[in-house]
């Protein structure tokens, strides 16, 4: 018996459990299923209960809830030895005002500019360039009124001199795709399509291999296996090695060709999973 917690994907049994903490019953489910399909938008409590309850789980979020939030993606980056930007990761205010209680020594290690983000948001929407000194200053100080409302975190990480562009290589089961997104403004450094990115599947092909190549290793050691990842290449670097940016859980699907070829793309790779460990470890079909 397949069980789905995806509204989207139907199984031989289907529960939703959005809106709400899983129960005795949604327990009683997994523990009786030969595999657990589980929604994009995943709890943590769905998560630790059906990982611990069943062994075939879809998608793989062990990486997601082990290394939670930016920082996390950070750590793991650093564990698993892969290129990404110099970052340091703060947990709150005063632990950076422990560690920096003079601001230049802070400067000593990243020159301006370098790149404020907060633990949280996508699209660059908490990402912030910092050119001097007043604008970390107001940067600290909307991180404390960030943690007076519950939300805490943030990272320094260093600029890399590049033009408005990231890299995506998004991971659907066994199926890794990329383009570039790409702001034609000069005069900013996001690129999402929220702040008028555009998609290029076209630019630098052989970067897009490398960044492709780099995610699958990353995903065999790693096990993710739903994600979108984003690269960053420094501008007229001689290796032009894709740069580990960030992983995200929830990621666009204009890049995808829309929501629609997503689930299609999402159910076919489900599928996929589901068969192959029917063949390899003979789960009931």
């Amino acid at each position: 018996m397949i069980l789905s917690f995806h509204p989207c994907f139907e199984a031989d049994v289907n529960i939703i459990c959005a809106g709400r903490q899983p129960d005795s019953n949604d327990l009683k489910a997994i523990k009786a299923s030969s595999a657990v399909i589980l929604p994009q938008g995943c709890r943590e409590s769905l998560y630790k209960m059906a990982s611990a309850n069943n062994r075939y789980i879809f998608p793989n979020y062990h990486a997601r809830f082990e290394f939670p939030g930016k920082s996390g993606q950070i750590r793991l980056f650093k564990k698993e030895g892969v290129p990404s930007p110099e970052t340091k990761a703060f947990k709150n205010v005063d632990l950076f005002k422990k560690q920096y209680p003079n601001t230049p020594a802070l400067f000593q290690e990243f020159q301006f500019p370098f790149v404020f983000k907060f633990d949280w948001g996508g699209e660059g929407e908490t990402v912030f360039l910092i050119q001097s000194s007043s604008e970390l200053k107001e940067m600290i100080a909307k991180a404390c009124r960030f943690e007076k409302s519950g939300q805490s975190g943030f990272m320094i990480q260093e600029h890399i001199k590049s033009p408005p562009q990231v890299l995506r290589v998004a991971v659907i089961g066994e199926t890794f795709i990329s383009y570039w997104r790409v702001n034609e403004d000069q005069n900013t450094f996001k690129a999402g399509l929220s702040n008028h990115g555009i998609i290029d599947r076209d630019r630098d092909p052989d970067i897009q291999k490398q960044a492709v190549s780099a995610a699958k290793v990353f995903c065999k050691k790693t096990g993710i296996n739903l994600a979108g990842f984003d690269f960053i290449v420094e501008k007229d670097s001689r290796q032009n090695t894709p740069l580990f940016l960030e992983i995200n859980y929830f990621f666009g699907r204009k890049g995808l060709g829309g929501s629609e070829c997503f689930y299609e793309l999402l159910n076919t790779e489900i599928k996929k999973w589901l068969s192959n460990l029917i063949r390899q470890v003979l789960i009931p079909s």
